[in-house]
């Protein structure tokens, strides 16, 4: 049996005030083609599948077409919520798609009801069932208090996994054939490495002061890997970057990368092969989709002569100017070539100038009228005003002066 694992599809998102639908129609085009061609059994979607509680009808109708198209392919779709979706209306007309075959956990309460994936025997052997858990995205703040356990994210994800180990021991003692558990949650891991496109979870938690060491690991929205011990395998969502924290605990990232920290990543998800009851085999499949992105740094003569940085043409570009001065009409030249420049930040080479000062100070220290106003222009523009600049300067404040005379 072969599961696909993936996560963080964030429909409807923009990249810095660029939409991105059409680039994640295009990724989720590679993901029902990977489907297809490898036989997939289950796709697994461990949350995040909307950027936002309240979705745009296109990224909800994008969900639809591929919900449809995995199905047309012959695969089962087991999804939960993420910290971006609201599981209510993620949930809504779960009942209705569980028939075909569409398999939505956004309700804490089925937690440790499995999607239960069966495999016949081939020449009289034993078949296999792989059950799926779904754990949907929990708020301490809520659910802590609703189970009787501290309201931190590592007691809330303790209480989830043991009500699913509840489950499945009963389901193995009564089940002859073997009985594979995997469990899709959402959640920051301690190990795992974020990125800058993730909202923080573990915001606003308390910890009170003889709190367990696991409760202190990392940050307080962070949860041990320890936790999915006895698992067969732990597909995660909320972390934006594929990544492999223990054999059977990974995090498949984002199909598209959604921050500049994310242009080394190789985009993708997992197939998860199960075998007789046990995974034997987790392997990484990778999607091209969307524009790449390029994070460029240096002197703004470089970034715009050298052919070093030719292949970031056609890319999305954060880019980071060097020079000591900030460069005059720096975005305008560097859109001449590198049109798609959404980011643009200046950073001298030896840090920021040591003449710099904060403006208290050169209100401070101005010694005229004339003076503060040039001492603004460097202060906001980072570059010195020209002569002419400063000429312009002098004559808009003489001529201010002479119509306070006449008033």
């Amino acid at each position: 049996m072969i599961l696909l694992h993936t996560s963080d599809w964030h429909l409807g998102r923009s990249f810095h005030g660029t939409g991105l639908l059409e680039a994640q129609e295009e990724v989720l085009d590679a993901l029902v083609a990977t489907v297809t061609e490898r036989g997939v059994d289950a796709v697994l979607l461990a949350g995040d599948v909307y950027d936002r509680a309240l979705p745009p009808a296109d990224a909800v109708r994008l969900l639809d077409r591929t919900l449809t198209r995995l199905h047309a392919a012959g695969a089962q779709v087991v999804l939960t919520s993420g910290n971006h979706d609201s599981a209510v209306r993620l949930g809504f007309g779960g009942g209705l798609l569980a028939a075909a075959g569409v398999h939505v956990r956004a309700d804490a309460a089925e937690l440790d009801r499995p999607v239960l994936l069966t495999e016949p025997g081939v020449d009289g052997g034993a078949g296999q069932t792989v059950a799926v858990y779904g754990i949907p995205y929990l708020e301490p703040r809520h659910q802590g208090p609703a189970w009787g356990v501290e309201p931190h994210h590592t007691a809330v994800l303790t209480e989830a996994v043991r009500r699913v180990h509840a489950d499945l021991a009963a389901r193995r003692a009564e089940t002859p054939e073997p009985v594979a558990a995997v469990v899709l949650a959402h959640l920051f891991a301690a190990g795992g490495h974020g990125s800058e496109s993730e909202r923080d979870i573990g915001e606003g938690e308390h910890v009170e002061p003889d709190a367990p060491p696991e409760m202190l690991v990392g940050t307080l929205g962070q949860v041990p890997v320890s936790v999915f011990d006895g698992l067969d395998y732990a597909a995660l969502g909320h972390l934006h970057g594929r990544q492999r924290l223990a054999e059977h605990v990974r995090y498949s990232g984002s199909p598209l990368p959604y921050s500049f920290s994310e242009a080394g990543h190789r985009k993708g998800g997992w197939l998860v092969h199960v075998t007789g009851g046990a995974v034997t085999d987790v392997e990484a499949v990778d999607w091209d989709a969307g524009r790449r992105l390029a994070v460029l740094s240096g002197p703004i003569e470089d970034l715009l002569e050298s052919p070093e940085f030719a292949w970031a043409e056609q890319c999305w570009v954060q880019v980071t100017v060097t020079d000591d001065e900030r460069p005059e009409r720096a975005l305008e030249r560097l859109k001449t070539r590198f049109p798609s420049v959404l980011v643009f930040r200046h950073e001298p080479a030896g840090g920021r100038r040591a003449r710099e000062r904060t403006y208290a100070q050169v209100l401070r220290q101005a010694p005229s009228d004339h003076a503060l106003a040039v001492g603004f222009v460097d202060h906001v523009r980072q570059r010195p005003a020209s002569g002419a600049e400063q000429d312009l300067l002098r004559d808009a404040l003489e001529a201010a002066r002479a119509g306070e005379v006449r008033a």
